[in-house]
């Protein structure tokens, strides 16, 4: 099956939370954090998905999907405004190209599977308006008339609650999103560390009014005092309404970069593939 919600897995969570994931599974090592890596955005030599996101299936991740550029932040529906209780568990992993091709720290991300996570997370109502009110020359009283509310994440709160729920409160020191512009984010670790992260394109489907898919690609860069390491990260989420909160069904796709000498070789295919099911219960009393 697909990411249709025919399955019923539990709800994803916005912002880099399976980056953080693998490093907890991998963090005693150097390679974990290759694995983890960040990224430059290249195209792939070949193999793309040209489709509807909710027809892609687990495990047959045939290439990036094709999407648009990442313009402003990612807008999600109404009903996941407000601050949600979340359990994320790691419930399959695939090395698609295995034995030829296979990411450093995948055998130890195995030991993960089943082992639930818990951190808060929050999405909230923001007021943007519209490119074509942005161009109009009205005066400013008429611009403000048009102001509409959309419901965002809260991506360096909910970035910090994810990396602290698997690194531990000392295995981070902070996460900030560019003021300019929400798509780019900075982690920092101690040791002079930090992962830069750059969603380049995004999409997003809407089945129906209780169900809601997105997808982004993000170039990702970690940073050591003498390394660099170089990733592309896919993540596909299928949210689902549900009377006791939300569920839904996460994929991550791993790519090579292209300074990989095996870039060719993957053609465009992800090298490591990982399936979450989350959950979201909304906090009642959700304060300031």
């Amino acid at each position: 099956m697909g990411l249709v919600f025919k399955q019923g897995y539990a709800c994803p969570v916005p912002g880099n939370m399976n980056l953080l994931y693998r490093m907890r599974c991998d963090r005693a090592t150097l390679a974990l954090l290759l694995f983890l890596g960040g990224l430059l955005f290249w195209l792939s030599p070949s193999a793309a998905w040209a489709g509807s996101l909710s027809d892609r299936e687990f495990p047959d991740w045939k290439g990036k999907p094709v999407l648009s550029e990442a313009r402003g932040d990612l807008v999600y529906p109404e009903w996941m405004a407000g601050k949600w209780d979340v359990t994320s568990t790691l419930v399959e992993a695939r090395a698609p190209l295995a034995p030829d091709l296979v990411t450093p720290g995948f055998e130890g991300n195995l030991g993960y599977l089943d082992q639930p996570i818990s951190f808060q997370v929050q999405f909230r109502e923001m007021k943007s308006a519209p490119i074509s009110s942005v161009l109009s020359p009205v005066p400013r009283l008429k611009l403000e008339e048009k102001l509409y509310p959309e419901i965002v994440a809260d991506r360096s709160g909910n970035a910090l609650n994810i990396a602290k729920a698997i690194l531990g409160d000392r295995g981070v020191i902070s996460v900030q999103v560019d003021p300019n512009n929400p798509n780019r984010q900075i982690t920092k670790f101690p040791g002079d560390r930090s992962l830069i992260s750059v969603v380049t394109s995004r999409g997003t489907e809407t089945p129906s009014p209780g169900e809601f898919i997105a997808s982004e690609i993000a170039q990702q860069i970690f940073e050591g005092e003498s390394t660099l390491y170089l990733n592309e990260v896919e993540t596909t989420t299928a949210y689902r309404q549900e009377k006791q909160g939300i569920v839904g069904n996460q994929m991550t796709a791993i790519y090579l970069s292209p300074q990989d000498p095996n870039y060719f070789k993957a053609a465009g295919n992800p090298v490591a593939l990982y399936r979450y099911q989350l959950t979201l219960q909304q906090v009642t009393n959700q304060g300031d």
